[in-house]
């Protein structure tokens, strides 16, 4: 009894044989050791010498006395149709899915190393899978290059948030802005008022001699000027410490109540510290003051080294004792102690304070441009130390926080570009004669009322000759 099963392989020699089935592959219940010429099933021109072998026992449906057909002749592969483990020829079939159970790897049309398991823990590759054999994907450029951005922009991500944080808690904030009977409405725009102390706060004995500040206690106003940013640009109006002005009614901390009256607004904030000097000038102004910032001699000297200095043109050479000024004409790079003398110089001028207002407001202008360059901005070891030490030496109102700060800068920065514009308030008398504070200055209040107007309702603030 014969059974077809499988492929028809080398028929026309078997047929040349004179015998055998032709369907290539054949089981038969036949008696071992039986097998004359032919009666195997291949002949004398095919694969397998027929005729010497018994007919086999038909296991798994192969006859054990044929060889099969090489691999490379095979239309199914090596193996294919033989269950794993048997035997043909006496030599094991080889399982399908492994390496030699499948066409040879320049001809599988999936591609070299397709269709077979990995060899080892981390496949053809070792390792743990990870590594680079014939079957995993390798990254292309492009991949590699967004991976790489997104890495730095993550980086950059938590380096500026830790910082943003860390400076922030440097400020030292005070309750200065504080809500009164008559206080004057918010108007358009913002306007911040700057204040330099004299305070020698953080200055050792021999700093304060090296410095030429005097060695006197407590804190004055040095210079204070009105910053007003809005849609028709940015003005920095300076105010003379002298300005003769009216104190409104205080109550100092001790629950001391005192009356309104004329004095020097410095008195103002030698007196009753920021709060009372906000409330004096929004008094005297109409302006509503939504920022304050201060710092003292200290802090300013230390901002300005950490910066590497600060570049100014000068059109006169300046030496004055009093302040330590000894600079020269020209173009010239300010460290902080010379800095401080040229903010404070005034007795070279003819004009004394107002002169030196100009002085502070040029200053300004450029500190703000070197503080907001990229140099400073992109240089980690130029920009933490500016941070540390200006901001533990700086106090802002509550409401005041980094954002509003750089805000600051950048609007001083686009007056200095020549984006905006520096005034004084409009000026009367520069000297006019007072009954108990000497000379002061008087304002010129239908000039002043125009620029006061202009901050208040964000419209140009007029200029007019001094």
């Amino acid at each position: 009894m014969t059974t077809h099963d499988g492929w028809d392989n080398g028929s026309s020699a078997r047929r040349n044989a004179g015998g055998g089935d032709i369907s290539g592959w054949e089981t038969r219940t036949s008696r071992p050791g039986q097998g004359g010429q032919g009666q195997s099933g291949y002949g004398q021109s095919g694969y397998g010498q027929g005729g010497q072998g018994s007919r086999g026992q038909g296991q798994g449906g192969y006859d054990q006395g044929r060889q099969p057909l090489p691999p490379e002749l095979n239309p199914r592969g090596p193996g294919a149709g033989r269950r794993s483990g048997q035997q043909v020829g006496g030599r094991p079939v080889p399982q399908q899915g492994s390496p030699a159970g499948g066409l040879p790897p320049e001809l599988d049309p999936r591609g070299p190393g397709r269709g077979t398991r990995p060899s080892g823990p981390g496949g053809p590759g070792g390792g743990n899978g990870a590594g680079t054999g014939p079957g995993r994907r390798k990254w292309s450029r492009s991949r590699k290059i967004r991976f790489s951005l997104f890495t730095l922009v993550l980086v950059l991500l938590v380096v500026s948030v830790g910082t943003y944080f860390w400076a922030d808690s440097k400020l030292n904030h005070s309750n200065v802005l504080v809500d009164y009977a008559g206080r004057p409405a918010a108007g358009k725009g913002t306007n911040w008022l700057i204040i330099g102390s004299d305070s020698r706060e953080g200055l050792s004995k021999a700093q304060q001699q090296a410095l030429h500040t005097g060695y006197d206690t407590g804190a004055r106003t040095d210079s204070m000027m009105i910053l007003h940013s809005g849609s028709n640009g940015n003005t920095l109006m300076s105010i003379p410490r002298d300005s003769y002005v009216t104190i409104p009614a205080w109550t100092d901390s001790k629950g001391v109540k005192h009356s309104s009256a004329k004095h020097k607004i410095n008195a103002a904030y030698a007196e009753g510290g920021g709060t009372l000097m906000v409330q004096t000038l929004e008094y005297n102004t109409g302006i509503h003051i939504d920022h304050y910032a201060e710092i003292g001699f200290s802090g300013f000297v230390n901002v300005v080294n950490d910066l590497g200095g600060i570049d100014m043109c000068l059109d006169k050479a300046i030496v004055d004792k009093a302040s330590g000024a000894n600079l020269k004409a020209g173009c010239q790079t300010l460290n902080g102690a010379q800095s401080l003398a040229f903010v404070r110089e005034r007795h070279q001028e003819a004009s004394q304070d107002l002169a030196r207002m100009k002085h502070q407001q040029q200053f300004l202008s450029a500190l703000s441009h070197k503080a907001t360059s990229a140099g400073t901005l992109l240089n980690p070891f130029t920009l933490y130390p500016t941070l540390d030490s200006g901001l533990s030496l700086l106090t802002v109102d509550n409401n005041t926080g980094l954002t509003d700060l750089g805000s600051m800068f950048f609007a001083m920065k686009d007056v200095q570009s020549g984006k905006g514009k520096t005034i004084t308030v409009p000026i009367a008398n520069a000297n006019y004669p007072t009954a108990s504070d000497g000379d002061a200055v008087k304002w010129n209040m239908n000039e002043a009322e125009q620029v006061f107007n202009a901050f208040k309702n964000d419209s140009t603030v007029p200029t007019f000759s001094s």
